[in-house]
């Protein structure tokens, strides 16, 4: 059902991830510059037609028949109306969480004395408008409308639009919890849209959807190409892949809950990645027949079978657990659980991951829907150079440079020496022409002085 890697015996000690030969590893093929070329005649004709390919998209990919593609608001009112009270208490709970943790985030001016009259003030600001995209399919993510929503609204994104893929089954509306969520929310502003269409309509605007500055939320692998086609017209959060977990666990780990962990994770698509890194091959034995007998119980029993058998997952062993952490650093997973001894501390000391949970009552799925912390995280490896969506995601830095003449003056012949090496002269006289009038030149310290 699930491979074994044996990397014991490859370690030497004191080595790091980075000494990790990422051949030996799990990982999912995930081919986004291949599919540049699929998506790029759909983007631009998206550009080019707006809201009538749309239309014709929507036919041809979800076999539904749009007259237009904003939802109108009277589906979302219906759509809360009519949503399960179960649900709709636990969206609340979700939203209540990650508006605690996301508006801690929020960062503030601050301004910062340089020398005397010379001072650099860093301003936060939100981007003006945002398309938040919310994936469809296999499974349901209100979740993901929370995750993106919550961080943008907290960040003070004052113009906010959802796309999520139309439905056949619901009369060519998204999934009307998509649509509950987004009520729920105060976003008004839905599109039924799926795919790198979807990505597109943001980028360019449409009839109906004017563009956006920055585009945010999972997708499949054509969604990543239409990302990656056009960052630069528009910002993007990352080029998402595919799900995956890894777990790092010893001896004092429960084979049940491991097992039902790796499980939550295959559940998501036949090519998430589940994968366990341990020093333990007696673990390694519990879990292997604690997926046989879970699986077997579980509703997507085929889907998570095939996820758990290819080759982006695996039991990885290793020498010890320094061992372990040097693999799973290697990985970078978008979700990591320790559950160790000590997990806490050995969770201080992992470098590269999207999120950490730490130990056996922190599992990924309460990190999916209600911890407080936020889901859409870098996958394939990314998470070695990119952070999860966050407030910060939203917001943009910008330096104020406030400077008196005197403050100018004094460190002019810095300016002037460094544009001169660089040979950018201009540079210079752009300063000097500012005491043409009165400049001294003193002997002593070549600086430029007003008289």
């Amino acid at each position: 059902m699930i491979s074994r890697i044996d990397l014991r015996g490859t370690f030497s000690a004191g080595s790091s991830g980075a000494g990790i030969d990422p051949d030996l590893l799990p990982r999912a093929e995930l081919d986004v510059e291949a599919a540049l070329e699929t998506v790029r005649p759909i983007c631009d004709d998206v550009h080019h037609r707006g809201s009538a390919a749309l239309i014709d998209y929507a036919q041809r990919f979800d076999g539904c028949t749009l007259e237009r593609i904003r939802v109108p608001e009277s589906e979302l009112a219906r759509a809360l109306e009519e949503l399960d009270p179960k649900v709709r208490a636990a969206l609340e709970e979700s939203v209540r969480r990650a508006r605690i943790v996301h508006r801690e985030q929020r960062r503030t001016d601050s301004t910062v004395q340089v020398v005397p009259g010379g001072t650099v003030t860093e301003r936060w600001v939100p981007v003006e408008r945002v398309g938040l995209y919310v994936p469809g399919g296999r499974a349901v993510y209100p979740s993901s409308v929370v995750m993106n929503v919550v961080p943008a609204q907290e960040a003070g994104v004052g113009s906010l639009a959802v796309a999520s893929p139309p439905q056949a089954g619901f009369d060519g509306l998204p999934h009307p919890t998509i649509l509950a969520a987004c009520a729920l929310l105060g976003v008004d502003e839905v599109y039924a849209a799926g795919g790198a269409q979807a990505v597109a309509m943001f980028a360019h605007g449409t009839e109906e959807c004017p563009a956006v500055q920055l585009v945010t939320g999972p997708g499949n692998i054509y969604v990543a190409a239409a990302k990656r086609l056009l960052k630069g017209l528009i910002g993007i959060d990352s080029e998402a892949g595919p799900t995956e977990i890894a777990i790092l666990a010893d001896d004092t780990a429960e084979p049940a809950h491991v097992a039902a962990d790796l499980i939550s994770q295959a559940e998501h698509d036949v090519v998430a990645a589940a994968v366990l890194v341990t020093p333990s091959e007696a673990l390694a034995e519990s879990v292997e027949r604690a997926l046989k007998t879970q699986v077997a119980a579980t509703r997507h029993r085929e889907r998570i079978t095939e996820a758990l058998a290819g080759r982006q997952s695996g039991i990885v062993l290793v020498d010890d657990l320094e061992h372990g952490l040097a693999v799973v650093d290697a990985y970078a997973a978008e979700h990591l659980e320790i559950q160790t001894a000590d997990a806490a501390g050995w969770a201080s000391r992992v470098r590269n991951a999207g999120a950490i949970f730490v130990g056996p009552y922190a599992p990924v799925s309460l990190g999916d829907y209600c911890a407080g912390s936020n889901h859409v995280l870098p996958t394939g490896g990314c998470a070695c150079h990119s952070s999860g969506l966050s407030v910060q995601s939203f917001l943009r830095g910008i330096h104020v440079v406030d400077y008196t003449r005197d403050a100018l003056a004094e460190v002019t012949h810095h300016v002037v020496a460094l544009a001169e090496a660089e040979d950018l002269p201009a540079h210079g006289d752009a300063l000097k022409h500012r005491f043409a009038a009165d400049e001294e030149q003193t002997a002593e310290t070549g600086r430029y002085l007003p008289q």
